[in-house]
């Protein structure tokens, strides 16, 4: 997928999680493939209005809509491990009826939700402005 592609996917993916909550969307892949940027996408289809930025530092950013939906957005590279979860107050996000987007779900293992959908960004050798995208 192309950058633009990628936004029209996420946008579409985060209309349709309005309709689905709660949502837990996984993002896994090497740096530099797109999840933050596939998260910005997702959270304007979601409804966000200010900027979605990376939580590498913060670890979790939270964001609402004008119509009281909640977006959490984790990035869990800088973790060890799922013992590490409960300093960022896992067991009260994973409770919420909202949308939660984990970058680097396998910090987590596997307290990350069975149902939740599993995304992999990649990149495509030879060509910095595509993305492989499955699901």
């Amino acid at each position: 997928m192309t950058l633009e592609e990628l936004e029209a996917f996420g946008m579409s993916l985060g209309r349709l999680a309005a309709d689905a909550l709660p949502c837990v969307i996984t993002l896994a892949g090497d740096l530099g493939t797109g999840k933050t940027a596939l998260t910005r996408a997702i959270g304007r289809g979601f409804g966000v209005i200010e900027p979605v930025t990376s939580p590498t530092f913060a670890l979790v950013h939270e964001y609402h809509t004008p119509v009281a939906r909640r977006l959490f957005h984790l990035d869990l590279y800088r973790l060890k491990g799922p013992h590490e979860l409960a300093n960022l107050g896992w067991e009260s996000i994973s409770g919420e009826r909202a949308l939660v987007i984990i970058e680097w779900p396998d910090r987590a293992g596997h307290l990350v939700s069975a149902d939740a959908l599993s995304i992999t960004l990649a990149h495509v050798g030879g060509d910095d402005s595509r993305r492989r995208v499955t699901w």
